[in-house]
């Protein structure tokens, strides 16, 4: 079957496609840098209480406390993303969130689970004894199944060629996991997640100058970041050699821009390694916000690359309509002020109970 018949007409949109590109990329570099934090403090927290060594416990009490918080503002700040993201390819996010919907549903309900676990973990920690582990671990299964089911779909939404998988199975139970890149991404992700959990916590401890013990949580999350990126490139290089020669070629010399950013990236990567083992922490900051940004906008440059066959994002129908969009910026606006006097008042408040 020819699987440009199985691609939904794309609609017309109101603006010019690049205002919508625009907040998807900034909103979504906010977004995964919080779920980044959220899943990798998890996972570290998990990674202390399975070895359950006392000593340890007041980093775990730390990640306890701010990691509901973590939770919250990485959902809300991937709200965004998602919707510019189904604005300009719709028909392609419409059409595989249908194919496995069985799947992408119950992500609500896995990330009901971690929450709650997450505030169990945090307001009962001193009296759950050896159960902290119980319910830490909940909170990291339920994070990282979730990443599962956004990296099947953000994938099979790219592959109009596997569609044709709802002839034999129309339950909305297809996963992606024929597609070579699946894993290899997947576990890019959860790297680059412990990276900057660890990155996150140095980050926080650097700033208690009365913590005696401050110096040696900073070294210990710098270590958590460097050893995590190394893991991380060469799962990097992985998934370059899984994705299509026509894409990867793009990335290896066959693009200016794919390639400037694509090496862009991999030295800035390095560099922050080379930082972290000299617990460098603001430079290693700043080197890896904008190693994640460049990432970020290789990443849509992939996907375009993947669609290009069917789809052009820059060809799309402009009614011309902007007063919504007025709207939306002034809406945006707002709401970042508060966000901002959200994140001023959790952050003395966590810092009194931690």
């Amino acid at each position: 079957m020819d699987p440009t018949r199985l691609i939904p007409s794309a609609l017309p949109i109101p603006i010019e496609w690049g205002w919508f590109y625009l907040f998807q990329v900034l909103t979504f570099i906010l977004h995964i840098l919080v779920m980044n934090v959220m899943l990798g403090a998890s996972i570290i927290a998990l990674v202390h209480n399975v070895r359950g060594k006392r000593d340890f416990e007041p980093l775990t009490k730390t990640i306890s406390v701010k990691l509901p918080f973590t939770i919250a503002f990485a959902v809300n700040f991937g709200v965004a993303p998602l919707l510019f993201m189904q604005v300009l390819y719709g028909q392609f996010l419409y059409t595989s969130s249908v194919l496995m919907a069985v799947y992408w549903l119950g992500v609500v309900g896995l990330v009901i689970a971690a929450y709650g676990s997450a505030y169990v973990y945090d307001f009962r920690y001193a009296a759950l004894g050896s159960l902290k582990t119980l319910f830490i671990a909940v909170t990291a299964l339920c994070l990282l199944a979730t990443g599962f089911i956004f990296t099947n779909n953000m994938t099979l939404m790219l592959n109009p060629e596997a569609w044709t998988a709802y002839l034999d199975n129309a339950g909305g139970t297809i996963l992606n996991l024929s597609d070579p890149t699946v894993l290899p991404r997947y576990l890019h992700v959860v790297a680059s997640s412990t990276a900057l959990g660890g990155l996150a916590l140095a980050l926080l401890y650097q700033r208690r100058k009365d913590d005696p013990q401050a110096g040696r949580w900073v070294r210990h999350g710098m270590n958590w970041y460097a050893f995590s990126t190394v893991v991380q490139m060469a799962l990097g290089l992985w998934f370059l050699t899984a994705l299509p020669e026509r894409v990867s070629n793009l990335l290896l010399g066959g693009s200016l821009p794919h390639t400037l950013v694509f090496a862009a990236g991999a030295i800035l990567g390095i560099f922050s390694i080379s930082n972290a083992l000299r617990y460098n922490v603001r430079t290693t900051a700043i080197i890896s916000v904008t190693t994640v940004s460049l990432m970020v906008y290789l990443r849509d440059m992939v996907r375009d690359a993947y669609l290009s066959p069917y789809f052009n994002v820059a060809e799309r129908v402009v009614t011309g309509e902007y007063s919504p969009f007025v709207l939306f910026v002034l809406t945006l606006l707002a709401g970042v002020a508060i966000i901002v006097w959200m994140l001023r008042t959790a952050s003395t408040d966590t810092e009194v109970r931690s």
